[in-house]
């Protein structure tokens, strides 16, 4: 057999084996085939019995959900119920809130409109004053251009006259002349036959006649010009003294100023009532520190929309108007803020005073002055003597003295300088004891013035005897500005005079920081240093200072003397 054959006879054998072998293992996959199918079905009829038991049980749950849905439902209706009769409360109780509203706008509207009304009373009131005011003036106004015009026409008549008088001088004058001219010529004739009498009756020679005659001749010219002499002083007194109050007059009317009446009290208008409330504070605590900071009273009471500040201070009454019409326009009010507000308000009226004192400047026309002067008579802008604002009384003055000035033909910006300056001590009064005139001469000399206006300055009330004109001067128009009718009142200027000695008694002890004069002089406040004072030098303080009031002092009723001890500690937080 080749082995082609032997090739074929095994891959035949192989073939075999091979089916042998797909056979057995198709026999086995069809038993494991047959096994499972029967586990499959044993599964499947356990899985039908499972699921009949499950549709069992979703049965009953289905019928547990529709009963619980049925539950639902009525729950639901309820529910709908109530929400229908919550729905229509609600209604009934906006339709009670509107009505409410409504009646409350109502209310609201008609207060504003009360308000308004009020308002628009005061205005009518303020701008009826404020005409009567005006026509007033205009009323003084035509009277003083009528009193003038009738100066005029009287100056007018009185010139007349005096050409007149002139004119019948100056005729008499001739007939005088001629009537001389004529005596002359007879006393040369009588002359003549006299002497040749003498000289035929007494021998006497012409020389020896000459003499006599000279004599008699002499003794009645003398006469006669000591009798014209005293007719020419006394005219000349007469006008001397009819001009001078032709002057003095004049000087008076062309710079005399309206004088209004100081007050002790100012007014601060507030947007409403409840605004005094927040001025109060808790407890009290905003007032208390607004007092004791700016040294102003403060005084609520039932005027609507208003409250009053007392203190005789101007300036410090001003300062206290100021912070506290700016807390008032700001809203915040506690006592940092009235602090902060006080430092404000301070710095704008310094600024105030100097601004006035630069118009005072202009309105006399004076310039090149030392700043430190300038700022001296600011200070006077809220000063006054005998109820006369000192400052105005320094224009014033220096008009009148300039006006005399001229009319006496003297030097008139230096006459006006020295008037205008006479009262600058008064700025220092309350800090330099002595005389304001010698204060305000020590401070002019300090600040470069000319001697000559110094002098004035010093001399002005009799401090020093007058030496110069413009000394004098200075005088007669400072008793001309204050000794005109309605220029200067005394109850005021003695009430300030008081609280000012008060001040200054508690202001000289030891450890005094503040003092302030409240309620018109019935209570005195001092500040005292806690480092300095304790609390029961504090008590000897108060009860010293009571006691020297009592002896220097004469007032009625009583004085309140309260010393505060306040202690402070300030930390920063960085």
């Amino acid at each position: 057999m080749t082995s082609v054959t032997w090739v074929l006879v095994v891959a035949i054998i192989v073939l075999a084996v091979l089916v042998i072998a797909g056979l057995l293992l198709g026999a086995r996959a069809l038993r494991q085939l047959h096994s499972d199918r029967q586990v499959a079905q044993e599964k499947q009829e356990q899985a039908v019995g499972d699921a009949q038991a499950k549709v069992e049980d979703a049965n009953a749950k289905a019928a547990s959900v529709r009963a619980e849905t049925a539950a639902a439902k009525a729950e639901a209706n309820a529910a709908r119920a109530e929400a229908r009769r919550v729905l229509e409360a609600a209604h009934s109780e906006a339709d009670t809130i509107l009505e409410h509203a409504h009646r409350q706008a109502e209310a609201d509207a008609e207060q504003l409109r009360s308000a308004a009304r009020r308002s628009g009373e005061r205005e009518i009131a303020l701008l009826n004053a404020t005409v009567k005011e005006q026509a007033a003036e205009v009323e003084r106004r035509a009277a003083r251009i009528d009193e003038r015009e009738r100066l005029h026409g009287e100056e007018v008549e009185r010139l007349v006259e005096r050409e007149r008088r002139l004119a019948a001088l100056e005729s008499d004058l001739s007939r005088r002349e001629a009537a001389l001219a004529e005596r002359e010529s007879e006393l040369a004739r009588s002359e003549e036959v006299r002497r040749r009498e003498l000289e035929r009756i007494a021998g006497l020679t012409a020389d020896t006649a000459r003499g006599e005659l000279i004599e008699a001749i002499e003794g009645q010219a003398k006469r006669e010009a000591a009798i014209l002499v005293r007719d020419i002083e006394t005219e000349a007194k007469n006008t001397a003294d009819n001009r001078a109050r032709h002057i003095v007059v004049d000087a008076i009317q062309r710079i005399a100023s309206e004088q209004t009446a100081e007050s002790v009290v100012s007014v601060l208008h507030l947007p409403s009532d409840e605004m005094k409330g927040r001025i109060i504070g808790r407890e009290g605590r905003n007032i208390r520190a607004f007092e004791s900071t700016t040294g102003v009273n403060l005084i609520i009471d039932d005027t609507p929309e208003a409250v009053l500040l007392s203190c005789f201070d101007p300036v410090r009454r001003e300062v206290g108007r100021l912070t506290l019409e700016k807390l008032v326009l700001d809203g915040r009010i506690h006592p940092h803020r009235i602090e902060e507000v006080f430092d404000s308000a301070k710095n704008e009226v310094e600024r105030l005073c100097d601004r006035a004192a630069e118009e005072a400047l202009v309105d006399v026309g004076i310039t090149n002055i030392h700043p430190e002067l300038v700022k001296l008579l600011g200070r006077l802008r809220y000063r006054t003597s005998y109820g006369q604002n000192v400052l105005k009384h320094l224009v014033e003055t220096a008009h009148i003295a300039g006006i005399m000035a001229a009319e006496l033909g003297l030097d008139v910006p230096t006459m006006k300088r020295a008037a205008f300056l006479h009262d600058i001590g008064k700025a220092l009064t309350h800090e330099v004891e002595g005389s304001h005139a010698l204060i305000g001469a020590d401070m002019a000399r300090k600040y470069g013035e000319h001697e000559d206006i110094v002098h004035a300055i010093e001399a002005h009330h009799n401090e020093v005897p007058p030496q110069t004109i413009e000394a004098v001067l200075t005088q007669a128009a400072d008793a001309c500005s204050g000794g005109r009718p309605g220029a200067r009142r005394e109850s005021l200027e003695a009430y300030v005079k008081r609280l000012e000695r008060i001040e200054e008694i508690a202001g000289g002890k030891a450890g005094v920081e503040k003092v302030f004069a409240m309620q018109a002089g019935r209570e005195i406040r001092v500040m005292v240093r806690p480092d300095d004072i304790d609390d029961i030098g504090a008590a000897v303080l108060a009860r010293d200072v009571a006691k020297q009031i009592e002896e220097e002092l004469t007032y009625p009723g009583q004085i309140r003397v309260t010393v505060v001890r306040e202690s402070r500690v300030t930390e920063l937080a960085r």
